[in-house]
């Protein structure tokens, strides 16, 4: 279990004010599906992290970098934008196994073998080096190191949506992203991520340990076994040697359901909006009934 100490707490986190949410990278104070999509793949890489060296690339605002050294041996975050380093250097510089530099993630000039685990979420599709940016990877884990890289399914993210995100470079569809790490790394598990509405049913004794999956859509009668979504998101996990146990679902989410939250309020300001708009139609009306018969009695 990880423990992440909130700005209140004190502990790691410092006064360093927050970082400027343009669109570009997450920051801790956002709220809604960007928080979970985000946060829930630190949480995924942490007891991989645990004991071991670390470089977070393209760490941004630092939250991330922060959350694995609650784990690893040491964290090294490295960003290209000097702000950001600055911010996380204020804001987590106090965890003594935790530092920020600044650097460009496709031009990396690591010793060979200086990291254990390397993650680099969301940082694939905002880069055209995209091959320099792997094979330095590469370069700077140890021979059985493990490499994490997120990256959003061009399919789902942009061709089906028709969404366009001003940020990206290059995205990549599923079979592209495995041919881009299948030179470096022979042993490629994929995992897709997506913010998805379930209802949740668990053993109140225990961790989970096991899980049972279905989805059923609205014109199935009977549910299909597992989770038949198309990811929006890609994790691989890699490595150059067999890679170690992983879990095949990992669930994340925050006891304050922030999502709900916001949903809840939206419901109520869209149901008291529609009675609102019920009442200004009728006085529209009223005030076009005596209109017409002021002109009647004219």
């Amino acid at each position: 279990m990880f423990s992440y100490p909130s700005r209140s707490q004190g502990g790691s986190v410092v006064s360093g004010g927050t970082l400027e949410f343009t669109g570009e990278r997450f920051t801790p104070e956002c709220v809604r599906e960007i928080r979970y999509e985000h946060w829930a793949r630190y949480a995924f890489a942490f007891e991989l992290a645990r004991g071991k060296r670390v470089l977070d690339a393209a760490c941004g605002e630092g939250y991330g970098s922060a959350m694995l050294a609650g784990s690893a041996t040491s964290v090294l975050g490295v960003d290209i934008a000097e702000d950001a380093v600055a911010h996380a250097r204020s804001r987590y510089g106090m965890q003594a196994n935790l530092r920020f530099d600044r650097g460009d993630c496709t031009a990396l000039d690591f010793a060979p073998g200086s990291f254990d685990l390397i993650v680099s979420f969301e940082t694939l599709e905002h880069v055209a080096a995209q091959k320099e940016l792997i094979a330095g990877f590469a370069r700077a884990l140890t021979d059985d190191g493990i490499l994490i890289v997120s990256s959003p399914d061009k399919r789902t993210y942009s061709d089906v949506s028709g969404f366009r995100n001003e940020f990206h470079v290059r995205e990549l569809y599923r079979e592209e992203l495995l041919a881009l790490l299948a030179p470096h790394f022979p042993q490629v598990r994929l995992f897709g991520q997506k913010l998805l509405f379930q209802s949740a049913i668990w053993n109140l004794d225990c961790v989970p340990h096991t899980v049972a999956a279905a989805t059923l859509a609205e014109s199935d009668t009977a549910a299909h076994a597992g989770l038949d979504y198309a990811p929006l998101y890609f994790i691989a996990v890699c490595s150059r040697r067999a890679l170690p146990e992983l879990p095949n679902l990992a669930l994340f989410g925050d006891r304050d359901e922030s999502v709900y939250a916001h949903y809840n309020s939206e419901i109520r300001r869209l149901i008291a909006a529609d009675a609102r708009i019920v009442e200004l139609e009728s006085e529209i009306g009223r005030l076009r009934d005596e209109l017409a018969k002021s002109h009647i009695r004219r």
